[in-house]
């Protein structure tokens, strides 16, 4: 279970993202905090810091701000993962709040699906984190930050795609392993020439990688595997 520690000077916002987890597989509220200062006593001085793995962490604080928050605990070496939910839009502090390490950055109001996105991608960057140890190769690298980017959920469809067959695709995918367009068109019923289109665009938003496919009588094949 990934520990999560919530961050809000709002009883009603805390009440929702306490539902929120709640809802969630993998993710157990540990503590909840109004403020700046009790947040940084939660996940330095309390007991339970050591279960805290993710904060959940607002960016305006009557006692100080988020960023105030991932500065101190940058300060003290602690390495605790943050996602910043606020209604905070300024370009300035978006940048500040990832170069000081926040992994996700979520605007305020937000729906459930928004919620459960973001804490879905931070689970599998997790994963992919834990099974990378010692020198990394690209692969690894881009693995673990491609696990960041949106699935197709909130993949922009281009013109001429349907965000319906967009899933079926996605879906197959996920579930057959590697397809070449040709098996994916034969298993969805539709022509190899949009079977491609589909797996191309997943394979350029970052959700699938390509490979070629030897063995097999004439020209080799690209096959395309669910980045999972």
């Amino acid at each position: 279970m990934i520990g999560v520690l919530l961050v809000d000077d709002e009883a009603l916002t805390l009440d929702l993202h306490r539902e929120y987890v709640g809802r969630l597989d993998g993710f157990r509220v540990i503590a909840e905090c109004s403020g700046a200062r009790s947040a940084l006593r939660a996940l330095l001085d309390s007991p339970a810091a050591a279960e805290i793995a993710l904060v959940l962490l607002d960016m305006t604080m009557p006692d100080g701000s988020g960023l105030d928050v991932l500065r101190h605990l940058r300060a003290r070496a602690r390495g605790v993962d943050v996602i910043a939910i606020t209604s905070v839009r300024e370009a300035d502090v978006v940048r500040q709040a990832v170069s000081l390490g926040a992994v996700q950055y979520l605007v305020k109001p937000f729906t459930f699906a928004d919620f459960r996105e973001r804490m879905t991608q931070y689970a599998r960057f997790r994963e992919r984190a834990s099974e990378t140890t010692g020198t990394t190769t690209q692969a690894e690298i881009d693995a673990m930050f491609g696990a960041l980017r949106p699935t197709t959920a909130t993949i922009p469809t281009p013109k001429g795609l349907s965000p319906e067959t967009l899933e079926r695709v996605s879906a197959q995918l996920r579930a057959g392993g590697a397809l070449s367009a040709r098996e994916a068109a034969e298993r969805l019923g539709m022509s190899r020439v949009a079977a491609r289109r589909y797996l191309e665009h997943l394979a350029d938003a970052g959700r699938a990688e390509r490979d070629q496919r030897y063995g097999t009588p004439g020209r080799p094949e690209t096959e395309y595997r669910w980045r999972s």
